[in-house]
């Protein structure tokens, strides 16, 4: 059964046992994806994740480490930064391109798809919550987030 279905499960079944005993108690709070990197907050200037917060651009696996990209503006991607990625051997790699939707050219996608890994661009905001849908099925993904520092 997958982590969403869990949760209705569990939700149900407490409303079921709080009708059998008469008592008005509910949990109101999410389930803890313990072992996995979960975005709790995304925002313009950063994400937190697992209670750390990262204002720059970020690599989000499902499990591991969270770490910076080193990828401090679209037009600065190279093919290196995706190496990075396809390192970490997920499923699939979710791109939050900053505040709008970019795509980056095929060329820097090669390490990707020379080892088969999905690739799926959105703006940073839409990965996020793409990435914590995708998390919650149990998938491998790695979400790639890019924050760009404004220009004067």
């Amino acid at each position: 059964m997958s982590a969403p279905r869990q949760a209705v499960y569990r939700l149900m079944h407490h409303r079921r046992l709080e009708e059998c005993t008469s008592q008005a108690t509910m949990k109101m709070q999410a389930d803890r994806m313990e072992g996995q990197n979960a975005i709790s907050r995304h925002g313009p200037d950063g994400i937190i994740v697992n209670g750390a917060e990262y204002r720059e651009s970020t690599v989000v696996p499902w499990r591991g480490t969270v770490a910076p990209w080193g990828a401090d503006d679209f037009d600065a991607l190279s093919a290196d930064h995706f190496a990075t990625l396809a390192a970490l051997a997920p499923e699939l790699v979710i791109f939050g391109s900053g505040s709008r939707l970019r795509f980056p050219k095929p060329v820097l996608l090669q390490p990707l798809m020379a080892r088969r890994i999905g690739f799926e661009t959105m703006d940073t905001a839409a990965a996020c919550r793409t990435y914590n849908v995708l998390l919650a099925e149990g998938r491998a993904v790695v979400a790639a987030l890019l924050f760009e520092a404004p220009r004067p």
